[in-house]
């Protein structure tokens, strides 16, 4: 799949259930975890989601990012205007033709999908939530994200019209 080339490993230990006594306190056994790996990434590599649903997620989520709506935790360090001072609020900068077109999209593909399937889809999708945490987060029992996931990003490939 295209989305294995980028690829940021680290060790991480696991927790030490079920470790015997009597064992060094320095065994601990570990995981290699993939630090770039986004959620949707992850149930793709371990065949949760088709290729088609891959890229109907991939595609919402260039968009999303195009379109800059994700939460901004930078200031804005532009020069202050020179002469006339206005009174007011700053003016923030002026969106691309490209931002807009991107946010157009994002808006249209997300009311394709429908209420229901679009929180889990934004969560997964653009907030790069895990799985455990967005069913968290809505309530939801375990494994019924990926249910929901699967419908949404269904929906998104039609959209899209990904064969």
């Amino acid at each position: 799949m295209r989305h294995e080339h980028n690829r940021l490993l680290a060790e991480r230990p696991l927790p030490r259930d079920g470790q015997e006594r009597g064992r060094s306190a320095k065994a601990v056994r570990s995981v290699t975890v993939n630090l770039a790996e986004s959620p949707l990434g992850w149930l793709a590599a371990r065949g949760m989601i088709t290729t088609r649903q891959y890229d109907a997620g991939e595609r919402l989520r260039a968009d999303w990012e195009k379109a800059q709506l994700g939460p901004s935790g930078t200031m804005c360090w532009d020069a202050p205007p020179t002469g006339k001072v206005a009174r007011g609020a700053p003016r923030g900068a002026d969106p691309t033709h490209a931002q807009l077109c991107a946010k157009e999209r994002f808006e249209a593909a997300v009311e394709e999908v429908g209420p229901g399937l679009r929180d889990i889809l934004w969560r997964i999708v653009c907030a790069g939530e895990g799985m455990r945490d967005a069913e968290t987060a809505l309530g939801w029992p375990a494994r019924a994200g990926r249910v929901v996931l699967g419908l949404a990003l269904e929906r998104l490939a039609l959209y899209y019209r990904i064969s």
